[in-house]
């Protein structure tokens, strides 16, 4: 009889900061959905929609922002309100 329990035993789950292109555990990172041209920060992980993750770091969220990766994250097209996620960054 053969075990069909997980498989991979070891799998780790990491996500790439838009910032700095690095990875990391998603519970280093910070969650963001957008919604309305809003970016909105996600601490918990749990709202519906797109997600990109970030390095909740002032310099991170400068680089994503100068590399204009927020609309190339969620696939939406044009600039979008980053005012609640630098909120939350620079707590």
């Amino acid at each position: 009889m053969t075990e069909t329990a997980d498989a991979r035993p070891e799998k780790l789950r990491e996500r790439t900061c838009i910032g700095c292109r690095k990875r990391d555990s998603p519970s280093d990172l910070l969650r963001m959905t957008v919604s309305g041209g809003r970016v909105l920060p996600d601490p918990a992980h749990r709202a519906p929609g797109r997600g990109a993750h970030l390095h909740p770091v002032t310099e991170c969220l400068d680089l994503a922002e100068r590399r204009k990766a927020f609309p190339r994250a969620f696939k939406v097209p044009g600039p979008l309100d980053l005012t609640l996620v630098r909120a939350q960054v620079e707590q």
